[in-house]
C-alpha cells in the first residue's frame, strides 16, 4: 500500500487470473479474420483526452444523459443503498461520481470511496480533489485491471457496499463476458449490498451511429489513435491517416461496431512481434463493440447473473438506464 495523506491512500490489486498483454491481444486479433483489436488500448494519454472531447460533442448523448440521471436520482439511490463503502469499477476521473457524493453529503451518509482503475495518477489526482471538496470523505484508490477479476479487491468486511459501474462500459463486453462480469460482481456482494449499473438502450439507428461518428471527427481521431499505440508500443508502421473510421449499428446483435477501414492495400510490419501482415484495400479492423439493451434483455441478463433489479431509472424516451440491483435470493 502507498499512502498520500491520511484520507487518500492507494493499493495495487493483483489480478486473480492472467491478463493478456498487448502483444498477446494483437497476435490474437490482427492475425485472425476478421481482424480485431481490444478497445482497452484506446486509452493512452492522448486517447483519454480524446474521449473527454468525445463526451463534449453534441452527438454523444450517453455521458450527458447518465450524468443527468445521476443528478436527478442520486439522492434516492444513496437513500436506498445507504453505502458505507462505494466501489467504482473503471472510475476514471470520478467526475460523474460526484453526483452520488453530493447526495451522500446532503444526507449525512458518510462513506469511503474505492475507485478501481488502471490509471494510478488519474485516480490520485481525482482523489486529491475529492478529499479537498468533501471534508468527511476518505478515498482508497485501487490500482489494477478489474477485468482480471474482483477476488483480490480489499474491501472491508463490515458495512454496506454500493458497487458502481457506469458509462455503459458493460456494453463493451461480448454477451457471455458481460454475464461473467456481473456474476463476479454478484459474488463480491453480500446481503444489503447493491450494484448501480449504467447502460445505453436500443434506439433509432441514426442517433446511435451519430453518437459514434460525430461531425467534428473527434471519434475518428480516437479510433485511429489505437494504431498510434501499436506503432509506438510494438514498433509497427501503420499508416494511421490512411484508415477511415466507420460506426455501424447491427440491429440483429443490438450493438454499435466501430471499425477502421484501410483506404488502400499495404503491408504492416510489427517489429516487436517479428511479423508482418498484408491489409487489403477496404479491409476492416473491428476496434470496439458497444452493446445496447432493452428492458427485457437487461432483466434477462441480471437474472442469469444472480441479481435482482430493485430500481430502474430511465431517461426520457428510454434513451438510457441506471439500474440499482441487489443479490437474488438463493
Amino acid at each position: 500500500m502507498t499512502q498520500s495523506g491520511r484520507r487518500l491512500t492507494s493499493t495495487d490489486v493483483a489480478p486473480e487470473r492472467p491478463l493478456a498483454s498487448l502483444a498477446d491481444d494483437v497476435r490474437a486479433g490482427l492475425l485472425s479474420r476478421p481482424r480485431w483489436l481490444s478497445p482497452k488500448y484506446f486509452y493512452d494519454d492522448r486517447g483519454s483526452a480524446l474521449f473527454e472531447a468525445i463526451c463534449a460533442t453534441p452527438e454523444y448523448y450517453p455521458s450527458r444523459t447518465e450524468a443527468a440521471l445521476l443528478a436527478a436520482h442520486g439522492r434516492e439511490i444513496v437513500e436506498y443503498a445507504a453505502p458505507d463503502h462505494m466501489l467504482e469499477l473503471g472510475s476514471g476521473s470520478s467526475r460523474k461520481t460526484r453526483h452520488l457524493l453530493d447526495a451522500c453529503d446532503a444526507l449525512g451518509q458518510g462513506c469511503t470511496y474505492w475507485p478501481f482503475d488502471v490509471s494510478a495518477q488519474m485516480m490520485l489526482d481525482a482523489g486529491a480533489e475529492l478529499v479537498a471538496d468533501y471534508s468527511w470523505l476518505s478515498v482508497h484508490a485501487l490500482i489494477g485491471d478489474y477485468t482480471g477479476g474482483l477476488a483480490n479487491v480489499p474491501l472491508p468486511e463490515a458495512g454496506r457496499r454500493l458497487i458502481v459501474f457506469l458509462g455503459g462500459t458493460l456494453g463493451n463486453f461480448e454477451p457471455p463476458a458481460a454475464t461473467a462480469m456481473l456474476e463476479q460482481i454478484a459474488a463480491l456482494m453480500r446481503d444489503g449490498d447493491r450494484l448501480l449499473l449504467g447502460v445505453d438502450r436500443v434506439k433509432d439507428t441514426a442517433t446511435l451511429e451519430a453518437a459514434y461518428d460525430d461531425a467534428e471527427g473527434v471519434t475518428a481521431q480516437f479510433n485511429r489513435n489505437v494504431l498510434r499505440v501499436l506503432n509506438r508500443e510494438l514498433d509497427a508502421n501503420f499508416p494511421v491517416q490512411d484508415y477511415s473510421h466507420r460506426a455501424v449499428f447491427d440491429r440483429d446483435m443490438a450493438r454499435i461496431e466501430m471499425r477502421l477501414a484501410a483506404d488502400h492495400a499495404h503491408r504492416v510490419t510489427l517489429a516487436a512481434l517479428d511479423t508482418a501482415i498484408d491489409i487489403e484495400a477496404g479491409e476492416e479492423i473491428v476496434t470496439e463493440f458497444s452493446h445496447k439493451f432493452t428492458p427485457d434483455t437487461l432483466a434477462a441478463l441480471f437474472e442469469t447473473a444472480g441479481l435482482t433489479i430493485e430500481r430502474h431509472f430511465e431517461a426520457e424516451g428510454g434513451a438510457y438506464s441506471l439500474v440499482l440491483a441487489g443479490k437474488a435470493n438463493p
